[in-house]
């Protein structure tokens, strides 16, 4: 069951900077520039006049300097001398400006933009549909972001969840909505909307964690297609009960590429071809046509058809079942890329 609307953790985007980076070097600044003002007000100390005890102090040019750069003063401490007042004018009413623009600009970043940023974030979870949710942001997530924004799919139809900040923030930078948490959790699924997310991407780097986040998000999503990468062979059948869609061993896969080069030197380029949205020819899947059905499979292609699927039935081009399409069939091809 989906959590209230009210408990669900925030999504994040894309920040220019780090906030308390931005924090310090405004802190920086404003310094630098009361102490340029102090300086010059010290050094010039001779053409002010204090009203009070006519005494100047290092205290009372300290105080009179942060009257000055924060206000107009009060009228104690003032300048006599015709210097003192051209210094007040072109260089003391510049700093006192530029430092109330620091002021400013701080509490519009940390109060009214960081209010806007959260409304137009929990406006976009909102609005989240067919969406994408990598869940697990190592280099398996990464490389899924880069071949799916390769393939065309927009930055903003893709979420990552992560537990690590700094995979978090890489996400971020990229453009991505992010949300830092636990993926097996309902809660984190929940705000990302992984009811109605096309698919989840499942990747967290351990099997035990990746099979319990496919159980959580098939419980939250039943229709969404769920894809996991397990390391464990042994783990592959209880993510499929778990309810994955599909089930990569990137081990496994890494070990058949190894075993084609036996088989001849461009074996196995040709299947990382296959796989990358960079190559000449990519696999596609799609529905039959209505205008297919009933002809061969391998006269309907644009490309080269290389598998039937019908039901949990899986056919070659070779196999009788093949001689006739029926509808309802998936296809499977291979088509030339934009590149080629």
């Amino acid at each position: 069951m989906a959590l209230p609307r009210a408990h669900l953790p925030p999504l994040k985007r894309r920040a220019q900077r780090h906030e308390w980076q931005g924090v310090l070097i405004r802190i920086g600044i404003a310094l630098g520039l009361i102490m340029l003002a102090f300086s010059l007000l010290w050094l010039d100390r001779g053409g002010l006049r204090d009203n009070v005890d006519g005494q100047l102090s290092f205290s009372d040019i300290l105080y009179f300097t942060m009257i000055t750069v924060t206000t107009v003063g009060y009228g104690d401490i003032v300048p006599v001398t015709e210097r003192a007042r051209l210094i007040d004018a072109f260089l003391i009413t510049p700093i006192r400006v530029f430092l109330w623009l620091i002021f400013l600009g701080t509490a519009f970043e940390f109060l009214f933009k960081r209010g806007w940023e959260n409304w137009r974030m929990k406006n976009i979870q909102r609005q989240l549909r067919n969406h994408i949710v990598i869940a697990g942001f190592g280099h398996s997530g990464r490389k899924a972001m880069e071949e799916l924004l390769a393939g065309g799919t927009a930055i903003k139809d893709i979420v990552v969840i992560d537990c690590d900040e700094e995979a978090i923030e890489t996400a971020r930078e990229a453009g991505a909505a992010t949300i830092r948490g636990d993926a097996s959790r309902d809660e984190i699924l929940a705000a990302v909307h992984v009811e109605r997310a096309s698919t989840v991407i499942v990747s967290a780097g351990r099997d035990d964690t990746s099979v319990l986040v496919v159980l959580t998000a098939r419980h939250l999503a039943p229709d969404a297609r769920i894809a996991v990468a397990v390391r464990n062979a042994d783990n592959e059948s209880l993510a499929r009960q778990a309810g994955a869609d599909v089930v990569v061993n990137p081990v496994s896969f890494a070990g058949l590429l190894l075993a084609t080069s036996s088989h001849g030197a461009h074996v196995a380029d040709y299947i990382a071809d296959l796989v990358t949205t960079e190559g000449k020819v990519a696999l596609r899947e799609r529905l039959a046509r209505a205008d297919e059905v009933g002809r061969p499979l391998k006269d309907v292609c644009r490309g080269l058809a290389v598998r039937l699927h019908r039901g949990t039935e899986v056919h070659s081009p070779w196999d009788l079942a093949a001689d006739r399409i029926e509808q309802g069939d998936l296809i499977l091809e291979i088509v030339p890329t934009a590149s080629a």
